[in-house]
């Protein structure tokens, strides 16, 4: 492996370790379980991802782990990857070139909306930023399974959220600071829904014009500008602000 390769997946591994700190210290975790997966540079591919049993405040650059599309351990490592987890994340990297970083998340808000038929409302702020770039996938029980991975990526196609009916969401961009923006962005949309629902009497609807002219400008914005990287590098100056080094040996 050259120098520059190994630079970069050292750069790699910090910010996606970065990534699973911020994502328990926002408390979108689910104990030990799901995945932030992320595609590192070069031929065969492969990914990083977190070792099974560790919480997401544990995982440091070092203890991330390399596997394959089947989410197979790739080299020698202690501690082992969950292979059945990874069915969802290896299906979308293996079938999307644009996608190198997924998250998959359970959240309250999230789960609930999955729950509900008409999926995610677009008549607020950040629901109207997902308009036309939502796909959704009904529920086969527990994801395990290659069978399922066809029909998962043809539910997605090309959008970047995909909504797990009666489960969860997984969202997917070009890197972690644009993953987490997006998924950021989905949870917000998820919560303020959820909190509108408790609040008598309708919405006010936003135009599908209005909402198409914001779901471009929330897709530019990310895949455009600097805006996801000056947010994720915010966020993790505010997080070890408040809790010091992430791990070990942290001299950020």
């Amino acid at each position: 492996m050259s120098t520059d390769v190994q630079a970069e997946e050292r750069r790699l591994r910090i910010r996606l370790a970065e990534c699973y700190h911020l994502i328990s210290y926002y408390g979108w975790t689910e104990m030990i379980f799901n995945h932030i997966s992320l595609r590192l540079p070069g031929e065969p591919t492969r990914y990083l991802v977190n070792a099974f049993g560790l919480n997401y405040d544990e995982v440091t650059p070092d203890n991330l782990l390399v596997v394959d599309a089947e989410g197979r351990l790739i080299g020698d490592a202690p501690n082992r990857p969950n292979p059945a987890g990874f069915a969802l994340h290896g299906a979308i990297h293996a079938a999307r070139d644009d996608i190198h970083c997924v998250i998959h998340t359970h959240t309250n808000a999230v789960c609930a909306v999955a729950m509900k038929q008409g999926g995610f409302s677009h008549d607020n702020f950040y629901g109207a930023q997902l308009f036309g770039r939502v796909g959704y996938h009904d529920f086969e029980g527990i994801t395990l399974y290659d069978a399922e991975r066809p029909r998962m990526l043809a539910s997605l196609g090309d959008k970047h959220v995909l909504v797990l009916r009666n489960h969860g969401i997984a969202v997917g961009e070009s890197d972690v600071a644009r993953t987490f923006f997006l998924l950021w962005i989905t949870q917000r949309a998820a919560e303020i829904q959820y909190h509108a629902g408790m609040i008598p009497g309708p919405d006010v609807e936003i135009s599908d014009d209005i909402k198409r002219g914001c779901a471009r400008d929330a897709a530019g914005l990310i895949a455009r500008s600097s805006a996801a990287d000056k947010m994720f590098d915010a966020a993790v100056r505010k997080m070890r602000k408040e809790h010091g080094p992430l791990w070990a040996g942290d001299q950020a």
